[in-house]
This record gives C-alpha cells, structure tokens and sequence, in this order.
C-alpha cells in the first residue's frame, strides 16, 4: 500500500455507483454525478492514543465496506498509484455494510 494511515485514520477506495439511468431512459453523465459515499478501506491506522498512553483498536479493518459522509475526509492525489483515495478519521465512518 503505498500511504499508511496515522492514528484514527482510514484509507478508502471509493466504490463507483453503478450506471445511472432516468425513467425516460436518459444517462446521467459521470461529471453530473456525486462522489459515491462508500468505499472499500484498504489501510487502517494503529488506532488512537489515550492520554493514559494506551491505543484504542479500530473497529474498522482492511476489506470491510463502509459508509461516510458526502464532505468526510481529504482526497489523497491520484498520482500515488493512478487510483483515487480518501483518507478520512474512523468517527467519520458512520457504518459498515454487512454482505448476506
């Protein structure tokens, strides 16, 4: 992974919608588009530190499939690796979805 996240932060992958079509059978064109407000987490942080010294773990880990906010987090450069991330603190993450 080329950013490891610090502390409480997480590294997402945004998940792309899938196609969006009206009901009169128009595409709605990418840049009409909203970012998508799930993603996959690809890094974790340590987890945060108390002001006793002790790290509290993360609830999130590296696979799960989250929900956030529409201004959460930064947006990470995508000349990293060409992939678009967003690094964002884990009490920003309102939940994980869970697959049946």
């Amino acid at each position: 992974m080329p950013v490891q996240p610090l502390g409480d932060r997480v590294l997402i992958q945004r998940l792309e919608e899938e196609e969006e079509k009206t009901s009169g059978g128009i595409y709605i064109p990418d840049t009409a588009k909203e970012k998508p407000q799930r993603g996959k987490v690809v890094a974790v942080g340590p987890g945060r530190m108390t002001e006793e010294g002790k790290r509290l773990p993360m609830d999130v880990k590296v696979g799960d499939e989250v929900l956030f906010g529409k201004y959460s987090g930064s947006d990470v450069p995508k000349s990293i690796d060409g992939v678009e991330y967003l690094i964002i603190k884990e009490d920003e993450i309102y939940g994980i979805i869970r697959k049946k």
